[in-house]
C-alpha cells in the first residue's frame, strides 16, 4: 500500500482531492481509493464526497485530509490581538 506517501503528502499540502493526490504522487486513482479507505478504518484520514463544477461540468471527487492534524503557523509577523474597551 501507499500509506506513507499519502500521509506525508496530506501533511505537506493539507486537504486535497483524490485525483490531485494520484497525479502528484504518481499512483493510480484506484490505488488512492483503496489506501484512503484503509486509512479511514484506522482513523488516520478523513474524507468526504464532493462535487465541483468546472466550466459547467460536474466533477465528482473524494476530498481527503489528515484527521485531527493542525498545520504549524506560517512564519512571519502576526497581528497583535486588539483588546475591546467598554465605555
Amino acid at each position: 500500500m501507499h500509506t506513507t506517501p499519502i500521509i506525508q503528502y496530506l501533511k505537506k499540502h493539507g486537504q486535497k482531492l483524490d485525483w490531485e493526490i494520484a497525479k502528484d504522487i504518481g499512483i493510480s486513482l484506484s490505488q488512492v481509493h483503496t489506501t484512503i479507505s484503509a486509512l479511514e478504518l484506522t482513523k488516520a484520514v478523513s474524507s468526504c464526497n464532493v462535487i465541483n463544477f468546472e466550466s459547467g461540468v460536474a466533477v465528482e471527487g473524494l476530498l481527503c485530509r489528515i484527521s485531527g492534524y493542525i498545520p504549524p503557523a506560517a512564519p512571519g509577523r502576526k497581528a497583535t490581538p486588539q483588546s475591546i474597551v467598554a465605555e
